[in-house]
């Protein structure tokens, strides 16, 4: 295998493992999954701080898994972990291994790579990519009156 490809996979892995988190945090937040938010007697509002987290988390990691949308999604859910830590983490210590930070430092920079990287070969957003430049390719030689031959993709 070359590194192209290990890097590809790993990638991939890794946008699909943080997104299947999210789901799981959102799911515990909306749904009670897991036996719910520990020290709450129900699920929250959804117009509450909770129930928005619980959203962004449940929806938007079905986003990272599927690749969709990935920069912005990436870039709010970085946000959003960098506010849970300052508002929730960090008045408890100065470390995150001292407040129990540590999940939002990390969730925080790995969605601010992927805001960065975006989606990667195997998401969606690269799909979507590939269809939109085949269609305009096949636009643009109808217009001149030429061909071309069709792309295969080795990266999907």
């Amino acid at each position: 295998m070359n590194i192209d490809r290990a890097v590809q996979i790993t990638y991939f892995l890794l946008r699909i493992v943080a997104g299947l988190l999210f789901i799981q945090f959102g799911g515990l937040i909306l749904f009670g999954w897991f036996g719910g938010v520990p020290g709450q007697p129900g699920t929250p509002s959804l117009m509450s701080q909770t129930g928005i987290g619980g959203l962004l988390e449940f929806f938007g990691g079905i986003a990272i898994v599927l690749g969709l949308v990935t920069r912005p999604v990436a870039f709010i859910l970085s946000g959003m972990m960098a506010v849970a830590y300052w508002q929730f983490h960090a008045p408890n210590g100065v470390s995150p291994v001292q407040n129990q930070g540590v999940p939002a430092v990390l969730f925080c920079f790995l969605y601010l790579y992927m805001a960065a990287r975006g989606g990667g070969d195997w998401s969606l957003d690269a799909l979507l990519r590939r269809k939109n430049r085949d269609i305009r390719e096949t636009e643009n030689n109808q217009a001149s009156g030429t061909t071309s031959p069709p792309h295969d993709s080795p990266n999907f």
